[in-house]
């Protein structure tokens, strides 16, 4: 998909930039000496979203639970946790990119952005600590033609063209933030320009558009070039910022996996820490909100969840409608990592129910269901569009067996005269 040829194995010992890019210089890998640390749009591509950050009932990070799925192949990458016998938590599986931040996060410190591959999240990282010791990461090396860089053509009905991914987008985004299911509908049934195949971009499509150049506090603009148009909003902190922008992909987190859906924050990634409310992952970051739910600050950063996010419409690409509980992928990954997480994620987001079995609502998927996906999606449900919403009980945007409708009601016997 992007010509790039990686480095495999991974060095337990964990690294600095500095020494990441001496190692690379060093490296004969393969036969090849032009080894580079990836820039962070080359080391997103091989994020996983078929992973779990893992549930153990317990909020104990000394040890990885039982169910937990990294976020990358394993039937080809080699992956490590956390050392946890060395205090560190399992979810502190972070791998560096050569991408810093052209700002800085927290309290003023030089940052650098890496893929957690642990958490299926891309954060930016303070990497220079009190007395100018660096932080220290995994890191993956790759070799091949620069990746990532965007071709854009602006045409005058108000869409962008990327000539590098071959996607079309809305030029202008939705406005106003919406939860995720209404931005699923939004885009939908959106006629932007005369076209009625928009749809939701997914995590990589949209964190694909992030020009990591550009910063709120740096260039006074939204993490994008700026041939396209974005809505200014006040944050959290009472600060001109941009928005997070909903992707369509599902985000297979703590508890409840299958409520969240990841979202590339295109202004300040904020947290509340110590009371004060701050840019604590950088803009371009990839983190993830509740599909419904509140605003709140939650989590050791105190990320700020808005749950209620805008839209930057695509069109285009050879993407289709599954769900997140199959593969398409040939490979055996997930199943391969542990064989206690193999069916942990379906088991917890999909309880067993009785009417799943329900020959009625076999039938109805059977009817309607044309790409053969096991599920009827929005565009092929031929009922009211407002019971689709009525049936639609998780809000994914997909009607599964157990949710199909009963059918008509029986008839009720007219008592004898």
């Amino acid at each position: 998909m992007t010509g790039l040829v990686w480095s495999k194995a991974v060095d337990r010992r964990k690294v600095s930039l500095v020494e990441a890019k001496q190692i690379a210089r060093q490296m004969d890998l393969g036969g090849h000496r032009d080894w580079r640390v990836p820039t962070i749009k080359e080391l997103y591509t091989l994020i996983d979203f078929r992973g779990y950050t893992g549930f153990s009932g317990s909020r104990n990070m000394s040890r990885v639970p039982a169910n937990a799925t990294p976020f990358i192949n394993t039937d080809y990458f080699d992956f490590a946790y956390g050392d946890t016998a060395s205090g560190e938590r399992y979810i502190d599986a972070q791998w560096l990119s050569s991408t810093e931040y052209v700002h800085t996060t927290m309290h003023g410190d030089l940052t650098l952005f890496g893929v957690n591959f642990a958490d299926g999240r891309i954060k930016g990282y303070g990497y220079l600590r009190p007395g100018g010791k660096e932080k220290r990461f995994y890191a993956r090396y790759v070799r091949g033609a620069p990746y990532g860089e965007n071709q854009f053509q602006v045409h005058a009905n108000g869409t962008i063209t990327d000539q590098s991914s071959g996607l079309m987008w809305a030029q202008r985004d939705s406005g106003k933030g919406m939860s995720w299911k209404q931005a699923l509908a939004y885009a939908e049934s959106s006629t932007y320009a005369g076209y009625t195949d928009w749809r939701l971009p997914n995590a990589k499509e949209l964190q694909y558009l992030v020009d990591y150049s550009r910063a709120p506090d740096v260039t006074r603009s939204a993490a994008i070039d700026p041939s396209f148009q974005t809505t200014s909003i006040t944050n959290e902190g009472g600060q001109k910022d941009y928005p997070y922008f909903w992707s369509s992909t599902t985000h297979m987190d703590g508890p409840n996996p299958g409520k969240q859906a990841a979202y590339i924050a295109f202004g300040r990634a904020l947290g509340r820490m110590r009371g004060r409310v701050m840019d604590v992952h950088g803009a371009g970051a990839q983190r993830s909100d509740p599909k419904v739910g509140q605003p709140q600050f939650r989590g050791p950063q105190g990320d700020a969840v808005r749950a209620s996010n805008f839209v930057r419409l695509v069109r285009g690409g050879s993407v289709h409608a599954t769900s997140v509980r199959q593969s398409s992928n040939p490979d055996r990954y997930p199943n391969k990592v542990q064989s206690s997480a193999q069916k942990a994620p379906q088991e917890i987001s999909q309880r067993p129910s009785r009417r799943s079995n329900s020959p009625q609502r076999g039938s109805f998927i059977k009817r309607l269901d044309r790409n053969g996906d096991g599920q009827v999606s929005r565009s092929e449900f031929d009922g009211p569009a407002d019971r689709f919403d009525v049936h639609d009980e998780n809000g994914d945007g997909y009607l599964s067996a157990a949710e199909a409708p009963k059918g008509p009601p029986k008839r009720r016997r007219r008592p004898p005269r």
